[in-house]
């Protein structure tokens, strides 16, 4: 977390753009099918891991992994070290509502943060003036809170004229930071069971999705845990 919250903080404020990713389960096993969405994460100059199941599956596989770094908590770390810095945001995503209940509850907990604007996700009929938009408001770090793989297609697509510094995909954190949605207990993140807790907290939407991607990433493990073992 802080050699990650650290290289953002030198791309800034050295005007150097930086796009960042976060990968759990789901993502991994869907960027085996989805040519585009692999190329998006690929083009990251960081990749985190958000997900204790990538952690400890890389560490089953002799990977040394020091850590997780969970996208909600990243978040919330560099909106510390941009209102610290005089660094200025911009959050894009979620419903209206929601956006913008984020960004006051943001400018609550931390009063020094500029936060240079804030637009809802449903804005997919002009790509582009909502991508000048942010480029308007001068803002140096973006955070988009829309489902994946569309917010890491939409990064990578405009990235170049976003004019911002830095910018990431943070999934649902909008929706955990207004209150709509709670994270699961800490105990539950340690031990990789917070997609267990979102399935709880919306059984109808998340039982299929975790189940399949769930599955898919055991089974790859076990294959390439066999491959190593046999090798």
């Amino acid at each position: 977390m802080d050699e990650t919250v650290e290289i953002v903080r030198s791309a800034v404020a050295a005007g150097r753009f930086t796009q960042h990713v976060v990968v759990n389960v789901a993502k991994l096993v869907n960027m085996r099918s989805d040519a585009q969405l692999k190329e998006s994460v690929q083009s990251c100059d960081i990749i985190n891991i958000d997900g204790m199941g990538v952690v400890l599956g890389a560490r089953l596989l002799g990977h040394s992994v020091p850590e997780r770094v969970a996208g909600v908590d990243l978040f919330h770390e560099l909106l510390v070290m941009s209102a610290r810095n005089d660094f200025s945001v911009f959050l894009l995503g979620a419903q209206n509502d929601v956006v913008a209940s984020a960004a006051s509850k943001a400018q609550a907990l931390y009063p020094k943060l500029k936060i240079a604007g804030y637009h809802h996700g449903y804005f997919w009929d002009d790509e582009s003036a909502m991508v000048e938009k942010i480029r308007a408001s001068g803002a140096q770090l973006l955070f988009v809170a829309i489902t994946s793989p569309k917010k890491e297609n939409f990064i990578n697509r405009w990235r170049d004229q976003l004019g911002v510094n830095f910018v990431m995909g943070v999934g649902g954190t909008f929706d955990v930071v207004a209150g709509k949605v709670k994270r699961a207990p800490v105990w539950m993140q340690k031990y990789g069971l917070e997609w267990l807790y979102r399935v709880m907290q919306e059984p109808g939407r998340m039982w299929k999705r975790y189940l399949t991607t769930n599955s898919k990433f055991a089974w790859l493990l076990a294959k390439e845990k066999l491959r190593l073992l046999l090798n």
